[in-house]
Formats: C-alpha cells, sequence, structure tokens
C-alpha cells in the first residue's frame, strides 16, 4: 500500500521560514519524479518545484526561484523543499505528487501519487 505524506506546515511571518517535507512508501522511491504543487485560480493546482528521480534535474516557478530550493534524499524516500524569504502570496495548501514517467508535468493526470496537503500560512 502506498503512502504519501507532507509534513512541515506552519504560520510564519513574512521573510520567515519552513520546511517541507514529503514521505513515501510502499514504492520504489527512487524510481518517482516529483513535484510539490499548489492550489492555483481556476480550481487546478499549480506545480511550484520539480526534481528527477535522481536529484539531477530540477526546476522552480519563476515566481520561487531564489527563494525556494527543492532536494530528495532517496535512501530516506524523502523529498524537500526549503522555503526562505516567504511572502503572503505564499499561503496555501502545499501537495507533493509522484510521477514514474513524467518530469515535471503541468498535467495533474501524470502523477499516479499524491499527499494529502501541508498547510503554508504567510502573515503579513
Amino acid at each position: 500500500q502506498v503512502q504519501v505524506v507532507e509534513s512541515g506546515a506552519g504560520l510564519v511571518q513574512a521573510g520567515g521560514f519552513l520546511r517541507l517535507s514529503c514521505t513515501a512508501s510502499g514504492l520504489t522511491f527512487a524510481d518517482y519524479h516529483m513535484t510539490w504543487f499548489r492550489p492555483a485560480p481556476g480550481n487546478e493546482r499549480e506545480g511550484v518545484s520539480c526534481i528527477s528521480s535522481t536529484g539531477g534535474r530540477i526546476s522552480y516557478r519563476d515566481s520561487v526561484k531564489g527563494r525556494l530550493t527543492i532536494s530528495r534524499d532517496n535512501a530516506k524516500n524523502t523529498m524537500y523543499l526549503q522555503m526562505n524569504s516567504l511572502s503572503p502570496e505564499d499561503t496555501a495548501m502545499y501537495y507533493c505528487a509522484l510521477s514514474r514517467a513524467y518530469y515535471c508535468s503541468a498535467s495533474e493526470e501524470a502523477y499516479e501519487y499524491w499527499g494529502q496537503g501541508t498547510q503554508v500560512t504567510v502573515s503579513s
């Protein structure tokens, strides 16, 4: 049984930082590309950052470049998102998603597994 669990939720002031984690079990973690998503206008989710299965390829959406850092530790079956210089615009539920075939796909249908999300709230 596959389980995907995010953690690291928090309430911080603008300019603060958080570290999100996503741990998956019941699968071969190193086989999966992973993406952090958050809600977007129109009842969809937007990709925030992506990391390939080996960690050798990384991508960020423009609005978070220089502030967020994605990483993974395949030995611990865990992916991380270090979030620095947070602003109220970063307030959202953050979800991690796993795809065996697609790196950094914008389509939610490309992902086999999703976590339940972890809430980030940034006050001004």
